[in-house]
């Protein structure tokens, strides 16, 4: 367990990275995105990242101090792996158009000192905060009232413009697309990861069918190999949790995750796969105005990209983030016919030559 860290020692870390005049006012506990007063800096030694309010130069400034918590499974056990994850963060997220800047990577030591280099036992990272509400917010509302907005649809062609920018960023790099397909399904954040964290036996699937899933992703990972020549720059966790929106379309994104490069068809079916989970909760299908958004924003990415291929390579992209949405460990409370129904989604759009948008109810039926 990661020792304790002191107001003093967060203040004089604040100072070496920030600069001698950097005076700490207020520290709070975030968690599950909620801000809790705290008189110490306790909870932060569990895993809870911490707001941090500094005065700088007559200035109020606010970062967010966080680490990676020791977990069993998803590769997070060993402090190599917790390091590693902080250490990419930090190269990473300022090279990324819109997403929060990373000011530093640090470690606490074994005395609960807190330093930007070993004695090192624990990283952390400080980003600078980004103000918005998460996207998932105006899900929300839409699952509640089913009143589909202008500003509904101008948010989902935002989001898909994003995806065409970044993605224009192309590189000749056929290792880093085919590290991309193993951690697909090797990753222990990824398929294989979470498969392992399923139950066994899973009364609501029958016998097999994870096995299944996860020798057909594999075969999968061989036919994409010939397409290296898509590799592109991703976000790699592009969910309505981590995509926080202020006036009108002008958004900021979290959390970019599992490297610098991959395959576009990550992101799409990350974002577009969040449209049929709450489309499953309000119509039981692909339906209503998230049938209007998954459209929207899937169109309009193959319109403005040219990408005629993604239908070919979407399928075991869609078949994790699929996994992840049915999971009894991350969606304990998710009914059983919105679960059962994504792993006919699962299934049927991994037996498909190529995904097509507008066959999705069609892979749901049984």
């Amino acid at each position: 367990m990661a020792p304790e860290l002191s107001r003093t020692a967060l203040e004089q870390y604040l100072r070496e990275v920030l600069g001698p005049e950097t005076e700490l006012v207020a520290v709070r506990e975030l968690e599950g995105g909620v801000l809790r007063p705290a008189s110490d800096v306790k909870g932060f030694g569990y895993g809870h990242p911490l707001e941090v309010e500094v005065r700088r130069r007559g200035v109020l400034q606010r970062f967010v101090l966080g680490r990676t918590r020791e977990e069993t499974g998803f590769g997070h056990e060993h402090f190599a792996d917790r390091a590693q994850g902080l250490l990419w963060n930090h190269a990473a997220f300022n090279r990324l158009l819109r997403h929060a800047r990373s000011r530093d990577v640090g470690f606490l030591t074994r005395s609960g000192a807190l330093r930007s280099a070993g004695d090192a036992v624990e990283f952390v990272q400080l980003v600078e905060k980004v103000e918005g509400r998460q996207y998932r917010v105006d899900l929300e509302r839409l699952l509640a009232t089913g009143a589909l907005t202008g500003l509904d649809r101008a948010r989902a062609l935002a989001l898909a413009d994003y995806l065409v920018e970044i993605h224009g960023v192309r590189q000749d790099a056929p290792h880093l697309y085919d590290r991309r397909l193993r951690e697909l399904v090797g990753h222990g954040e990824c398929i294989m990861g979470v498969v392992d964290s399923y139950p066994r036996p899973y009364p609501l699937l029958p016998d097999g069918t994870l096995e299944r899933i996860e020798q057909t992703c594999l075969a999968w990972r061989w036919r994409l190999k010939a397409h290296a020549d898509r590799l592109c720059q991703v976000h790699g966790d592009y969910h309505p949790w981590n995509i926080l929106f202020r006036d009108g379309t002008d958004f900021s994104l979290l959390d970019r995750s599992r490297g610098e490069w991959g395959e576009a068809a990550d992101d799409v079916s990350c974002l577009a796969i969040n449209y049929l989970f709450f489309a499953l909760h309000r119509e039981g299908r692909l339906g209503g105005p998230f049938e209007v958004l998954f459209r929207l924003f899937y169109d309009r990415y193959v319109e403005k990209t040219g990408d005629d291929a993604l239908g070919l390579v979407i399928a075991p992209f869609f078949a994790f983030r699929g996994l992840v949405l049915a999971s009894p460990l991350w969606y304990p409370r998710l009914p059983d016919a919105v679960r059962q129904a994504l792993f006919r989604f699962i299934e049927h759009v991994l037996a498909v030559e190529a995904f097509e948008p507008e066959a999705v109810n069609r892979y749901l039926e049984g």
